[in-house]
């Protein structure tokens, strides 16, 4: 029995070693944690179950029959996060460089697959030089088999991509299938075509990381949801993003005990809005304000900064936030800003995540790059995905509710739940000057008859009451009272139920 032990425990520290330590230093030096140092920090302590730690490749071609490390460059298995249960798989580069082969991408499939059947969200850590070329369409057919799996799940459980080094070619495609997709910068780089591909085709001179940086997928491309300074800061926010999320679609939101009182007033807001319309502020405020503990995971903080997306808790239950930015463009809706607010309240609405909306949008971004770059069908998706959401929804509008942009950030029409407004709330076709200068076109050269015009319509129109009067708005609300009214909002609502119509899919505008 002693030496069935000591054979065990003699593969087992192979198998862990993966392509040995010579490459493990080599990953330390360009400041990278190992495939399993990073389980380590990601994963409870000592909540890890893996699998097929043995498995090998069946690979004959090109002398590799004469390498075959036991795990064939894929950490799989099982752990928990603060208690609570995910699978896990992350690539080891120290074999291989990472290399998918027809059995890495086996291993990846049975915890998909694993995942799926159990209910349960599937984290990535993704560090590969991407198909093993000796395998040829084999290593294709793997990751086909992977990508097919990324759709089936879309929608049942909650799918993390983390980029920990290069994903090139089309290992890109899983990742962007999932739900979020975080990066580490300097270190890890995503593109279809790499730098020399890229020279030789079009001849133009970049580099990895200006073509697929962290700082070009979360400023520039959006295909990236966020990026963190190294490995270890990575994987921490990732364990605090998890604590926001269901396990699956069959799941309501999480709850945490908080000990922040649910009835907290806060009166830094009532002075939050400038007295003129024209000036911004920081809805940031706003959000952690709301918040449990002032606590908000935000979500492409770099990208289309004129709106803002993210995670908060209310009184210990996680909720989406969709809000309108007035320090960037106004506020304005545009491309990219619809794009990404779109796609994150599907996320919500997908996994049960009430959705709290804070407006204060004079419109859409107008100009001729607007209109040749589709906005009518970008700026559709946002109003598509929030129609079509069946969570709680609660808007609060804080000022600016113009004209189609009113209705697109989740108004009563489009079936929010509970719409609140507070006493410096806007709500109207377009601003005083603009449509007195339309109603009035004849007065325009008489600064001060416009000007007497403008007053009126302010008076008539530039406030929440004619709204309410319809029943678009279901309270003008104190600043102050916004946390315990959305808090109580969200109460009430926490048992909606909403049948759709049957169909077999919607054909959202993409």
């Amino acid at each position: 029995m002693n030496a069935i032990t000591q054979e065990l425990e003699k593969r087992r520290e192979q198998a862990r070693l993966g392509g040995g330590q010579v490459r493990i230093d080599k990953q330390h030096a360009k400041g990278k944690l190992t495939a399993r140092e990073r389980l380590d920090v990601l994963l409870d302590d000592e909540s890890f179950e893996e699998y097929d730690l043995y498995k090998t490749h069946r690979c004959v071609d090109f002398g590799m029959s004469e390498d075959r490390p036991p795990g064939d460059g894929v950490v799989t298995g099982w752990g928990t996060i603060n208690g609570r249960p995910v699978y896990v798989f992350s690539q080891d580069f120290t074999v291989f460089g990472g290399s998918l082969s027809e059995t890495h991408a086996e291993k990846i499939c049975k915890v998909m697959d694993l995942a799926v059947q159990n209910g349960v969200p599937l984290i990535g850590l993704n560090d590969s030089g991407g198909a093993r070329i000796q395998e040829g369409v084999a290593s294709l057919g793997g990751y086909a088999e992977v990508f097919y799996r990324n759709v089936q799940a879309s929608g049942v459980i909650p799918q993390i991509s983390v980029i920990m080094g290069p994903c090139a070619g089309g290992a890109v495609y899983s990742p962007a299938m999932t739900d979020f997709i975080f990066m580490v910068r300097d270190t890890s780089h995503m593109f279809v075509t790499g730098p020399d591909v890229v020279k030789t085709v079009t001849n133009e001179i970049v580099t990895a990381e200006e073509l697929g940086g962290a700082g070009t997928h979360t400023k520039t491309s959006s295909v990236a949801d966020g990026a963190f300074d190294n490995d270890v800061d990575a994987l921490l926010e990732i364990r605090r993003l998890y604590e926001f999320l269901p396990l699956s679609s069959q799941d309501k939101a999480p709850i945490s005990e908080t000990v922040d009182a649910f009835d907290r007033l806060e009166p830094s807001l009532d002075t939050l809005v400038p007295k003129d319309a024209n000036k911004a502020y920081d809805m940031h405020q706003a959000i952690r304000c709301i918040a449990d503990e002032g606590d908000f995971f935000e979500i492409q903080a770099d990208f289309a900064g004129n709106i803002l997306c993210g995670f908060i808790r209310i009184n210990g239950q996680s909720v989406g936030v969709v809000a309108n930015q007035p320090m960037v463009l106004a506020g304005c809706l545009d491309i990219n800003s619809a794009r990404k607010a779109a796609r994150f309240v599907r996320f919500c609405d997908a996994f049960n995540i009430p959705l709290l909306t804070l407006v204060d949008v004079p419109g859409f971004l107008p100009g001729t790059a607007q209109e040749y770059g589709g906005i009518i069908k970008h700026g559709a998706k946002l109003l598509f995905a929030y129609a079509e959401a069946t969570v709680p929804k609660v808007t609060v509008i804080l000022r600016k509710a113009y004209g189609g942009a009113y209705d697109v950030m989740a108004s009563k029409h489009i079936r929010a739940d509970v719409n609140y407004a507070w006493p410096t709330a806007e709500i109207a076709v377009m601003g005083a000057k603009g449509a007195t200068e339309i109603l009035y076109r004849s007065e325009r050269d008489d600064a001060e008859k416009i000007a007497s015009r403008t007053r009126d319509y302010e008076d008539r129109f530039a406030n929440p009451f004619i709204a309410a009067q319809r029943g678009f708005i279901d309270e003008v609300i104190q600043p102050h009272s916004t946390r315990r009214r959305v808090g109580r909002a969200f109460e009430i609502l926490k048992n909606k139920s909403v049948t759709s119509p049957v169909k077999k899919h919607d054909n959202i505008p993409l």
